[in-house]
Protein backbone atom coordinates (compact mmCIF):
# COMPACT_ATOMS: atom_id res chain seq x y z
CA UNK A 1 0.00 0.00 0.00
CA UNK A 2 1.00 3.70 0.74
CA UNK A 3 4.39 4.21 0.75
CA UNK A 4 3.71 7.60 2.66
CA UNK A 5 0.86 9.19 3.18
CA UNK A 6 -0.58 12.84 2.90
CA UNK A 7 -2.94 13.39 5.68
CA UNK A 8 -6.55 15.15 5.25
CA UNK A 9 -8.09 13.93 8.27
CA UNK A 10 -11.85 15.08 9.46
CA UNK A 11 -11.19 14.41 13.44
CA UNK A 12 -10.89 16.72 15.83
CA UNK A 13 -7.61 18.79 15.95
CA UNK A 14 -5.57 17.73 18.67
CA UNK A 15 -2.14 18.03 20.44
CA UNK A 16 0.09 14.88 21.02
CA UNK A 17 4.18 14.36 21.71
CA UNK A 18 6.34 12.81 19.76
CA UNK A 19 9.32 10.64 20.90
CA UNK A 20 11.16 7.75 19.60
CA UNK A 21 9.24 4.85 21.08
CA UNK A 22 5.71 6.04 21.08
CA UNK A 23 4.28 9.08 19.55
CA UNK A 24 2.53 10.37 16.49
CA UNK A 25 0.90 8.85 13.67
CA UNK A 26 -1.31 9.70 10.64
CA UNK A 27 -4.15 9.10 12.71
CA UNK A 28 -6.01 8.15 16.36
CA UNK A 29 -8.79 6.49 14.72
CA UNK A 30 -7.56 3.78 11.99
CA UNK A 31 -11.61 3.78 10.66
CA UNK A 32 -11.28 7.47 9.60
CA UNK A 33 -9.07 6.77 7.22
CA UNK A 34 -10.89 6.61 4.13
CA UNK A 35 -10.11 6.87 0.23
CA UNK A 36 -11.93 10.55 0.12
CA UNK A 37 -9.60 11.48 2.94
CA UNK A 38 -6.32 10.64 1.75
CA UNK A 39 -3.64 12.40 -0.49
CA UNK A 40 -1.42 8.65 -1.99
CA UNK A 41 2.07 9.70 -2.71
CA UNK A 42 4.86 7.20 -4.24
CA UNK A 43 2.01 4.99 -5.01
CA UNK A 44 -0.15 4.46 -8.25
CA UNK A 45 -3.70 5.11 -7.07
CA UNK A 46 -4.80 1.91 -9.05
CA UNK A 47 -3.44 0.10 -6.65
CA UNK A 48 -6.27 0.58 -4.35
CA UNK A 49 -8.65 0.44 -7.09
CA UNK A 50 -8.82 4.48 -8.01
CA UNK A 51 -8.84 7.02 -10.60
CA UNK A 52 -5.84 8.41 -11.32
CA UNK A 53 -5.14 12.16 -10.09
CA UNK A 54 -4.01 14.75 -12.20
CA UNK A 55 -0.73 15.39 -10.21
CA UNK A 56 0.40 13.72 -6.59
CA UNK A 57 2.28 16.09 -5.42
CA UNK A 58 0.91 17.76 -2.97
CA UNK A 59 -0.93 21.42 -2.95
CA UNK A 60 1.11 24.26 -1.90
CA UNK A 61 0.12 26.14 1.24
CA UNK A 62 1.10 29.43 2.10
CA UNK A 63 2.34 29.46 5.33
CA UNK A 64 0.72 31.76 8.29
CA UNK A 65 2.60 33.84 10.63
CA UNK A 66 4.11 31.95 13.52
CA UNK A 67 5.56 33.10 16.40
CA UNK A 68 8.84 32.54 16.75
CA UNK A 69 10.93 32.36 19.56
CA UNK A 70 14.90 31.45 20.19
CA UNK A 71 16.05 28.31 19.25
CA UNK A 72 17.55 27.43 22.82
CA UNK A 73 16.99 23.23 22.34
CA UNK A 74 18.65 23.62 18.97
CA UNK A 75 22.07 21.15 18.15
CA UNK A 76 23.37 23.49 15.75
CA UNK A 77 24.56 21.51 12.53
CA UNK A 78 28.47 21.86 12.18
CA UNK A 79 27.89 22.03 8.20
CA UNK A 80 26.43 25.39 6.52
CA UNK A 81 25.40 23.33 3.71
CA UNK A 82 21.89 22.83 4.68
CA UNK A 83 20.29 24.69 2.21
CA UNK A 84 18.54 28.33 2.43
CA UNK A 85 14.88 27.18 3.07
CA UNK A 86 11.70 27.90 0.72
CA UNK A 87 11.01 31.61 1.28
CA UNK A 88 8.52 32.12 4.18
CA UNK A 89 9.14 28.76 6.15
CA UNK A 90 12.07 28.27 8.44
CA UNK A 91 12.56 24.77 6.81
CA UNK A 92 11.67 22.81 3.64
CA UNK A 93 11.18 20.10 5.91
CA UNK A 94 10.83 19.11 9.22
CA UNK A 95 11.07 15.66 10.11
CA UNK A 96 9.12 14.70 14.16
CA UNK A 97 11.35 11.25 15.18
CA UNK A 98 14.98 10.88 14.76
CA UNK A 99 14.81 6.76 13.96
CA UNK A 100 15.62 5.24 11.12
CA UNK A 101 13.22 6.50 9.12
CA UNK A 102 13.44 10.22 10.00
CA UNK A 103 17.76 9.56 9.68
CA UNK A 104 17.15 7.95 6.09
CA UNK A 105 14.22 10.73 4.71
CA UNK A 106 16.84 13.14 6.79
CA UNK A 107 20.12 12.21 4.85
CA UNK A 108 18.21 12.10 1.74
CA UNK A 109 16.39 15.92 1.96
CA UNK A 110 20.15 17.30 2.47
CA UNK A 111 21.50 15.27 -0.58
CA UNK A 112 18.43 17.33 -2.50
CA UNK A 113 19.15 20.22 -1.38
CA UNK A 114 16.66 21.13 1.67
CA UNK A 115 17.07 22.95 4.97
CA UNK A 116 16.05 19.81 6.82
CA UNK A 117 15.62 19.93 10.67
CA UNK A 118 14.31 16.79 12.53
CA UNK A 119 12.56 16.99 16.73
CA UNK A 120 13.42 14.36 19.06
CA UNK A 121 11.85 14.11 22.45
CA UNK A 122 13.86 11.03 23.43
CA UNK A 123 16.69 9.75 22.28
CA UNK A 124 17.73 9.69 18.56
CA UNK A 125 17.57 6.06 17.12
CA UNK A 126 13.94 5.10 17.47
CA UNK A 127 12.49 1.80 18.21
CA UNK A 128 15.13 0.23 16.01
CA UNK A 129 18.23 1.25 17.55
CA UNK A 130 17.67 1.19 21.12
CA UNK A 131 14.67 -0.83 21.35
CA UNK A 132 14.41 -3.32 18.93
CA UNK A 133 16.49 -4.24 16.13
CA UNK A 134 20.17 -3.08 16.85
CA UNK A 135 20.07 -4.72 20.70
CA UNK A 136 17.99 -7.52 19.66
CA UNK A 137 20.73 -8.49 17.46
CA UNK A 138 24.00 -8.07 19.58
CA UNK A 139 22.07 -10.80 22.33
CA UNK A 140 21.29 -13.09 19.25
CA UNK A 141 25.26 -12.76 18.33
CA UNK A 142 25.66 -14.08 21.53
CA UNK A 143 23.05 -16.47 21.48
CA UNK A 144 24.73 -17.27 18.37
CA UNK A 145 28.21 -18.77 19.36
CA UNK A 146 26.84 -20.09 22.95
CA UNK A 147 24.74 -22.79 20.34
CA UNK A 148 27.71 -23.36 18.59
CA UNK A 149 29.80 -23.76 21.46
CA UNK A 150 27.51 -25.52 23.69
CA UNK A 151 27.10 -28.36 20.26
CA UNK A 152 29.92 -31.13 21.15
CA UNK A 153 29.45 -32.79 18.21
CA UNK A 154 29.45 -30.14 16.08
CA UNK A 155 32.75 -28.82 17.38
CA UNK A 156 33.61 -32.58 16.82
CA UNK A 157 33.33 -32.37 13.35
CA UNK A 158 35.99 -30.03 13.24
CA UNK A 159 38.30 -31.74 15.27
CA UNK A 160 37.94 -28.76 18.04
CA UNK A 161 37.82 -29.32 21.89
CA UNK A 162 35.73 -26.78 23.97
CA UNK A 163 35.13 -26.90 27.32
CA UNK A 164 31.94 -26.30 28.93
CA UNK A 165 30.65 -22.49 27.60
CA UNK A 166 29.14 -20.35 30.07
CA UNK A 167 28.14 -16.33 30.06
CA UNK A 168 27.94 -13.29 32.25
CA UNK A 169 24.39 -11.73 32.18
CA UNK A 170 25.58 -8.78 32.70
CA UNK A 171 28.66 -8.63 30.23
CA UNK A 172 26.11 -9.87 27.58
CA UNK A 173 23.26 -7.29 28.44
CA UNK A 174 26.52 -4.83 28.52
CA UNK A 175 27.13 -5.81 24.28
CA UNK A 176 23.55 -5.08 23.86
CA UNK A 177 23.60 -1.94 25.34
CA UNK A 178 27.24 -0.56 24.19
CA UNK A 179 25.81 -1.59 20.73
CA UNK A 180 22.95 0.25 20.96
CA UNK A 181 25.13 3.31 22.38
CA UNK A 182 27.36 3.59 19.13
CA UNK A 183 24.86 2.97 16.50
CA UNK A 184 23.03 6.04 18.08
CA UNK A 185 26.50 8.25 17.90
CA UNK A 186 26.87 7.42 14.59
CA UNK A 187 23.22 8.26 12.99
CA UNK A 188 23.82 11.44 15.61
CA UNK A 189 27.04 12.66 14.18
CA UNK A 190 26.10 11.75 10.29
CA UNK A 191 23.02 14.20 10.35
CA UNK A 192 25.10 16.61 12.03
CA UNK A 193 28.18 16.56 9.64
CA UNK A 194 25.83 16.76 7.02
CA UNK A 195 24.08 20.47 8.89
CA UNK A 196 20.67 18.79 9.52
CA UNK A 197 19.62 20.68 12.76
CA UNK A 198 18.56 18.13 15.37
CA UNK A 199 15.76 20.21 17.79
CA UNK A 200 15.25 18.57 21.37
CA UNK A 201 11.98 18.46 22.52
CA UNK A 202 8.58 16.96 21.69
CA UNK A 203 7.63 17.74 18.28
CA UNK A 204 3.74 18.70 18.26
CA UNK A 205 1.69 19.78 15.05
CA UNK A 206 -0.50 22.99 15.75
CA UNK A 207 -1.72 23.42 12.22
CA UNK A 208 -0.75 23.60 8.58
CA UNK A 209 3.50 23.96 7.96
CA UNK A 210 3.40 24.51 12.19
CA UNK A 211 5.25 22.30 14.49
CA UNK A 212 5.90 23.37 18.30
CA UNK A 213 8.84 21.58 20.19
CA UNK A 214 9.61 22.66 23.70
CA UNK A 215 8.27 26.23 24.01
CA UNK A 216 9.51 26.78 20.37
CA UNK A 217 7.11 27.17 17.35
CA UNK A 218 8.72 26.26 13.84
CA UNK A 219 7.25 26.46 10.17
CA UNK A 220 8.28 23.90 7.58
CA UNK A 221 7.37 23.64 3.81
CA UNK A 222 6.49 19.95 4.47
CA UNK A 223 6.68 17.89 7.59
CA UNK A 224 7.24 14.27 8.02
CA UNK A 225 5.87 11.96 10.99
CA UNK A 226 8.50 9.35 12.01
CA UNK A 227 7.12 8.66 15.39
CA UNK A 228 7.19 5.32 15.87
CA UNK A 229 5.52 2.36 17.86
CA UNK A 230 4.89 0.69 21.03
CA UNK A 231 4.97 -2.69 21.95
CA UNK A 232 0.93 -4.37 21.94
CA UNK A 233 -0.33 -5.91 24.97
CA UNK A 234 -3.69 -7.39 24.47
CA UNK A 235 -6.44 -6.82 27.14
CA UNK A 236 -6.02 -8.82 30.08
CA UNK A 237 -2.62 -8.81 30.47
CA UNK A 238 -1.00 -6.64 33.36
CA UNK A 239 2.55 -5.85 32.53
CA UNK A 240 5.43 -4.69 35.72
CA UNK A 241 8.22 -4.95 33.82
CA UNK A 242 9.98 -7.41 35.56
CA UNK A 243 7.90 -10.77 35.48
CA UNK A 244 5.37 -10.02 32.57
CA UNK A 245 7.45 -8.05 30.32
CA UNK A 246 7.63 -6.92 26.48
CA UNK A 247 10.86 -7.02 24.47
CA UNK A 248 11.60 -3.15 25.45
CA UNK A 249 12.51 -4.86 29.30
CA UNK A 250 13.62 -8.02 27.53
CA UNK A 251 16.35 -6.40 25.78
CA UNK A 252 18.09 -5.10 29.21
CA UNK A 253 18.18 -8.98 30.22
CA UNK A 254 18.06 -8.19 33.99
CA UNK A 255 17.40 -11.49 34.52
CA UNK A 256 17.34 -14.78 32.54
CA UNK A 257 14.18 -16.99 33.89
CA UNK A 258 14.55 -20.72 34.29
CA UNK A 259 11.01 -21.04 32.49
CA UNK A 260 9.45 -18.12 30.48
CA UNK A 261 6.31 -17.73 28.08
CA UNK A 262 6.37 -16.60 25.24
CA UNK A 263 2.68 -14.91 23.85
CA UNK A 264 3.11 -14.95 20.12
CA UNK A 265 5.26 -17.12 17.81
CA UNK A 266 6.42 -14.19 15.16
CA UNK A 267 9.64 -12.84 14.30
CA UNK A 268 10.03 -10.81 18.23
CA UNK A 269 9.05 -14.60 19.77
CA UNK A 270 11.17 -16.64 17.29
CA UNK A 271 14.23 -14.47 17.76
CA UNK A 272 13.55 -14.03 21.97
CA UNK A 273 12.97 -17.93 22.37
CA UNK A 274 16.76 -18.33 20.17
CA UNK A 275 18.05 -16.39 22.92
CA UNK A 276 16.59 -17.33 25.76
CA UNK A 277 16.92 -21.63 25.05
CA UNK A 278 20.90 -20.79 24.41
CA UNK A 279 21.29 -18.96 27.85
CA UNK A 280 19.63 -21.86 29.58
CA UNK A 281 15.76 -21.09 29.98
CA UNK A 282 13.06 -23.47 29.05
CA UNK A 283 9.66 -21.82 26.59
CA UNK A 284 6.70 -22.34 26.09
CA UNK A 285 5.00 -20.27 22.95
CA UNK A 286 1.57 -19.39 23.43
CA UNK A 287 -0.03 -18.41 19.86
CA UNK A 288 -3.87 -17.38 19.36
CA UNK A 289 -3.60 -19.71 15.27
CA UNK A 290 -3.51 -23.29 14.98
CA UNK A 291 0.16 -23.57 13.80
CA UNK A 292 3.12 -21.61 15.04
CA UNK A 293 4.90 -18.91 12.89
CA UNK A 294 1.47 -18.48 10.85
CA UNK A 295 3.17 -15.31 9.03
CA UNK A 296 5.88 -17.43 7.07
CA UNK A 297 5.42 -19.10 3.92
CA UNK A 298 3.97 -22.33 5.45
CA UNK A 299 6.38 -25.27 3.92
CA UNK A 300 9.31 -22.71 5.79
CA UNK A 301 7.71 -22.43 9.13
CA UNK A 302 7.28 -26.04 8.95
CA UNK A 303 11.20 -26.84 8.47
CA UNK A 304 11.44 -23.88 10.93
CA UNK A 305 9.58 -25.47 13.53
CA UNK A 306 11.46 -28.97 12.95
CA UNK A 307 14.86 -27.47 13.13
CA UNK A 308 14.14 -24.34 15.59
CA UNK A 309 11.25 -25.43 18.24
CA UNK A 310 11.42 -29.06 18.43
CA UNK A 311 14.84 -29.85 19.51
CA UNK A 312 15.23 -27.40 21.75
CA UNK A 313 13.72 -26.86 25.53
CA UNK A 314 10.39 -25.34 24.01
CA UNK A 315 7.05 -26.71 24.16
CA UNK A 316 3.56 -24.87 22.77
CA UNK A 317 0.17 -24.19 22.89
CA UNK A 318 -1.54 -23.29 19.87
CA UNK A 319 -5.33 -22.12 18.80
CA UNK A 320 -5.54 -20.45 22.35
CA UNK A 321 -5.27 -16.91 23.84
CA UNK A 322 -3.95 -15.68 27.04
CA UNK A 323 -7.07 -13.63 28.11
CA UNK A 324 -5.01 -12.93 31.65
CA UNK A 325 -1.84 -12.20 32.92
CA UNK A 326 -1.08 -11.46 36.64
CA UNK A 327 2.93 -11.08 37.57
CA UNK A 328 4.25 -12.77 39.86
CA UNK A 329 4.30 -11.64 43.25
CA UNK A 330 4.28 -12.82 47.34
CA UNK A 331 6.60 -15.87 46.65
CA UNK A 332 3.43 -17.08 43.48
CA UNK A 333 4.72 -17.62 40.09
CA UNK A 334 3.60 -15.85 36.78
CA UNK A 335 -0.17 -17.44 35.75
CA UNK A 336 -1.15 -17.08 32.72
CA UNK A 337 -4.98 -18.05 31.69
CA UNK A 338 -5.43 -20.12 28.09
CA UNK A 339 -8.77 -19.64 26.73
CA UNK A 340 -9.54 -21.77 23.36
CA UNK A 341 -9.63 -18.95 20.26
CA UNK A 342 -12.60 -20.66 19.21
CA UNK A 343 -15.27 -21.11 21.89
CA UNK A 344 -13.47 -19.50 24.46
CA UNK A 345 -13.72 -21.76 27.23
CA UNK A 346 -10.80 -22.19 29.62
CA UNK A 347 -8.55 -24.68 28.62
CA UNK A 348 -5.04 -24.46 30.86
CA UNK A 349 -3.69 -22.43 33.33
CA UNK A 350 -0.01 -22.16 32.90
CA UNK A 351 2.85 -21.04 36.25
CA UNK A 352 5.88 -19.43 34.93
CA UNK A 353 9.22 -17.60 36.38
CA UNK A 354 8.15 -14.96 33.16
CA UNK A 355 6.42 -14.22 30.68
CA UNK A 356 7.24 -11.70 27.68
CA UNK A 357 4.58 -10.32 25.58
CA UNK A 358 5.61 -10.73 21.76
CA UNK A 359 2.13 -9.92 19.82
CA UNK A 360 3.41 -7.50 17.64
CA UNK A 361 3.81 -3.66 17.60
CA UNK A 362 1.28 -0.76 17.29
CA UNK A 363 1.28 2.58 15.91
CA UNK A 364 1.09 5.31 18.70
CA UNK A 365 -2.25 7.41 18.26
CA UNK A 366 -2.92 8.13 21.45
CA UNK A 367 -4.23 11.86 21.46
CA UNK A 368 -3.62 12.37 18.23
CA UNK A 369 -6.32 14.28 15.86
CA UNK A 370 -5.14 16.27 12.63
CA UNK A 371 -8.33 18.12 10.59
CA UNK A 372 -7.46 19.51 7.18
CA UNK A 373 -3.57 19.39 7.22
CA UNK A 374 -1.57 19.71 4.10
CA UNK A 375 2.39 18.79 3.37
CA UNK A 376 2.38 16.12 6.02
CA UNK A 377 3.74 12.48 5.54
CA UNK A 378 4.02 9.60 8.04
CA UNK A 379 6.37 6.90 7.42
CA UNK A 380 7.72 3.84 9.35
CA UNK A 381 5.77 2.12 12.27
CA UNK A 382 4.03 4.98 12.77
CA UNK A 383 1.48 4.68 9.33
CA UNK A 384 1.21 0.54 10.67
CA UNK A 385 2.19 -0.53 6.86
CA UNK A 386 5.36 -3.08 7.09
CA UNK A 387 6.63 -2.49 10.33
CA UNK A 388 10.81 -2.93 9.79
CA UNK A 389 13.39 -0.11 10.04
CA UNK A 390 14.47 -0.55 6.19
CA UNK A 391 11.27 -0.43 4.99
CA UNK A 392 10.21 3.34 7.63
CA UNK A 393 13.90 4.81 5.76
CA UNK A 394 12.48 3.58 2.47
CA UNK A 395 9.40 5.47 2.57
CA UNK A 396 11.34 8.72 4.39
CA UNK A 397 13.06 8.43 0.90
CA UNK A 398 10.35 7.98 -1.03
CA UNK A 399 8.17 10.96 0.92
CA UNK A 400 11.70 13.69 -0.14
CA UNK A 401 10.99 12.13 -3.93
CA UNK A 402 8.03 13.24 -3.66
CA UNK A 403 7.94 16.92 -2.52
CA UNK A 404 11.28 17.68 -4.42
CA UNK A 405 8.74 16.53 -7.43
CA UNK A 406 9.81 13.34 -8.26
CA UNK A 407 6.55 10.47 -8.71
CA UNK A 408 8.38 8.12 -6.89
CA UNK A 409 6.70 4.61 -6.13
CA UNK A 410 7.86 2.52 -3.39
CA UNK A 411 7.05 -1.39 -3.90
CA UNK A 412 6.66 -3.05 -1.00
CA UNK A 413 7.11 -6.29 -2.41
CA UNK A 414 10.30 -5.92 -2.92
CA UNK A 415 11.28 -5.01 0.67
CA UNK A 416 12.98 -7.85 2.43
CA UNK A 417 12.13 -9.06 6.05
CA UNK A 418 14.48 -11.88 8.01
CA UNK A 419 13.93 -13.33 11.33
CA UNK A 420 17.67 -13.62 13.06
CA UNK A 421 17.77 -17.00 14.62
CA UNK A 422 19.81 -20.08 13.97
CA UNK A 423 19.65 -20.56 11.43
CA UNK A 424 18.37 -17.48 10.12
CA UNK A 425 14.63 -17.08 8.53
CA UNK A 426 14.41 -14.16 5.64
CA UNK A 427 11.52 -13.62 2.74
CA UNK A 428 10.27 -11.24 -0.05
CA UNK A 429 6.90 -10.99 -1.90
CA UNK A 430 4.68 -13.38 -1.41
CA UNK A 431 3.93 -16.49 0.03
CA UNK A 432 2.87 -19.24 -1.87
CA UNK A 433 -0.06 -19.04 -0.86
CA UNK A 434 -0.49 -15.60 -1.17
CA UNK A 435 0.88 -16.15 -4.63
CA UNK A 436 -1.64 -18.61 -5.78
CA UNK A 437 -4.59 -16.55 -4.23
CA UNK A 438 -3.14 -13.96 -6.66
CA UNK A 439 -3.03 -16.26 -9.56
CA UNK A 440 -6.57 -17.63 -9.20
CA UNK A 441 -7.48 -14.26 -9.09
CA UNK A 442 -5.79 -13.17 -12.18
CA UNK A 443 -5.70 -16.18 -14.23
CA UNK A 444 -2.33 -17.37 -14.72
CA UNK A 445 0.19 -19.93 -13.23
CA UNK A 446 2.49 -20.22 -11.35
CA UNK A 447 5.80 -22.37 -10.20
CA UNK A 448 8.25 -23.25 -7.49
CA UNK A 449 11.23 -24.06 -7.39
CA UNK A 450 13.92 -25.06 -4.72
CA UNK A 451 17.36 -25.42 -3.87
CA UNK A 452 18.77 -26.95 -0.50
CA UNK A 453 21.60 -25.96 1.14
CA UNK A 454 22.95 -29.35 1.57
CA UNK A 455 24.09 -29.36 -2.05
CA UNK A 456 26.31 -26.23 -1.56
CA UNK A 457 29.52 -26.43 -0.71
CA UNK A 458 30.10 -23.66 1.46
CA UNK A 459 27.22 -24.53 3.87
CA UNK A 460 29.03 -28.14 3.96
CA UNK A 461 31.97 -26.78 5.11
CA UNK A 462 30.69 -24.71 7.74
CA UNK A 463 29.10 -28.24 8.76
CA UNK A 464 25.49 -25.84 8.15
CA UNK A 465 23.83 -27.95 5.37
CA UNK A 466 20.24 -27.52 6.93
CA UNK A 467 18.33 -25.26 5.01
CA UNK A 468 16.20 -24.43 1.98
CA UNK A 469 15.53 -21.89 -0.51
CA UNK A 470 12.32 -21.50 -2.44
CA UNK A 471 11.38 -19.67 -5.12
CA UNK A 472 7.68 -18.56 -6.53
CA UNK A 473 7.45 -17.13 -9.66
CA UNK A 474 5.42 -16.72 -13.50
CA UNK A 475 6.68 -19.61 -15.57
CA UNK A 476 5.14 -17.64 -18.55
CA UNK A 477 6.76 -14.26 -18.17
CA UNK A 478 9.83 -15.05 -15.26
CA UNK A 479 7.96 -12.67 -13.26
CA UNK A 480 9.13 -13.52 -9.40
CA UNK A 481 6.26 -13.39 -7.28
CA UNK A 482 8.34 -14.35 -3.68
CA UNK A 483 11.48 -15.59 -2.56
CA UNK A 484 11.99 -17.53 0.93
CA UNK A 485 14.62 -19.07 2.49
CA UNK A 486 15.68 -20.91 5.92
CA UNK A 487 19.64 -21.56 6.44
CA UNK A 488 22.93 -20.17 7.47
CA UNK A 489 23.28 -16.26 6.58
CA UNK A 490 19.38 -16.37 4.93
CA UNK A 491 19.14 -12.32 5.48
CA UNK A 492 22.29 -11.59 3.81
CA UNK A 493 21.49 -13.94 1.19
CA UNK A 494 17.45 -12.71 0.14
CA UNK A 495 18.86 -9.13 -0.72
CA UNK A 496 19.79 -10.33 -4.87
CA UNK A 497 15.86 -11.60 -4.75
CA UNK A 498 14.48 -7.95 -3.03
CA UNK A 499 16.71 -6.21 -5.79
CA UNK A 500 15.65 -8.05 -8.64
CA UNK A 501 11.73 -7.69 -7.87
CA UNK A 502 12.33 -3.95 -7.17
CA UNK A 503 13.88 -3.20 -10.31
CA UNK A 504 11.42 -5.87 -12.62
CA UNK A 505 14.23 -8.20 -13.31
CA UNK A 506 12.75 -11.21 -14.91
CA UNK A 507 14.67 -15.11 -13.87
CA UNK A 508 15.80 -15.72 -17.59
CA UNK A 509 17.98 -12.87 -16.94
CA UNK A 510 19.13 -12.96 -13.32
CA UNK A 511 19.63 -16.60 -14.14
CA UNK A 512 23.06 -15.78 -16.41
CA UNK A 513 24.31 -13.92 -13.43
CA UNK A 514 27.92 -15.10 -11.77
CA UNK A 515 28.29 -16.43 -8.35
CA UNK A 516 32.08 -16.71 -6.73
CA UNK A 517 32.60 -20.22 -5.72
CA UNK A 518 32.42 -21.39 -3.16
CA UNK A 519 30.03 -19.05 -1.59
CA UNK A 520 26.44 -19.21 0.29
CA UNK A 521 25.48 -17.42 -2.84
CA UNK A 522 25.27 -19.99 -4.90
CA UNK A 523 22.07 -21.22 -2.97
CA UNK A 524 20.73 -18.06 -4.81
CA UNK A 525 21.99 -19.03 -8.38
CA UNK A 526 20.81 -22.41 -8.31
CA UNK A 527 17.61 -21.57 -7.51
CA UNK A 528 17.21 -19.10 -10.37
CA UNK A 529 18.72 -21.60 -12.39
CA UNK A 530 16.30 -24.57 -11.38
CA UNK A 531 13.57 -22.42 -12.46
CA UNK A 532 11.71 -23.48 -15.65
CA UNK A 533 10.57 -20.20 -17.36
CA UNK A 534 8.51 -20.72 -20.97
CA UNK A 535 9.75 -17.29 -22.50
CA UNK A 536 12.46 -16.34 -23.56
CA UNK A 537 12.54 -12.65 -23.79
CA UNK A 538 14.35 -10.35 -22.20
CA UNK A 539 12.09 -6.88 -20.98
CA UNK A 540 10.83 -5.62 -17.92
CA UNK A 541 8.29 -6.72 -15.74
CA UNK A 542 4.90 -4.41 -15.42
CA UNK A 543 5.72 -0.99 -13.75
CA UNK A 544 5.81 -2.04 -10.15
CA UNK A 545 2.80 -0.73 -7.82
CA UNK A 546 3.41 -0.04 -4.61
CA UNK A 547 1.22 -3.00 -2.27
Amino acid sequence: MQSSISLSLSSPSTICRSDSSSSVVSNGNANLLNPRSLRFCGLRREAFGFKSLNSSRPTRLQSSNATRRPCSNRIAASLAGNGAPSKGFDYDLVIIGAGVGGHGAALHAVEKGLKTAIIEGDVVGGTCVNRGCVPSKALLAVSGRMRELQNEHHMKSFGLQVAAAGYDRQGVADHANNLASKIRSNLTNSMKSLGVDILTGFGTILGPQKVKYGDTVITAKDIIIATGSVPLVPKGIEVDGKTVITSDHALKLEFVPQWIAIVGSGYIGLEFSDVYTALGSEVTFVEALDQLMPGFDPEIGKLAQRVLINPRKIDYHTGVFASKITPAKDGKPVTIELIDAKTKELKDTLEVDAALIATGRAPFTQGLGLENVPHLYCIGDANGKMMLAHAASAQGISVVEQVTGKDHVLNHLSIPAACFTHPEISMVGLTEPQAREKAEKEGFEIGIAKTSFKANTKALAENEGEGLAKLIYRPDNGEILGVHIFGMHAADLIHEASNAIAMGTRIQDIKYAVHAHPTLSEVIDELFKAAKVKANTSSPVAEPVAA
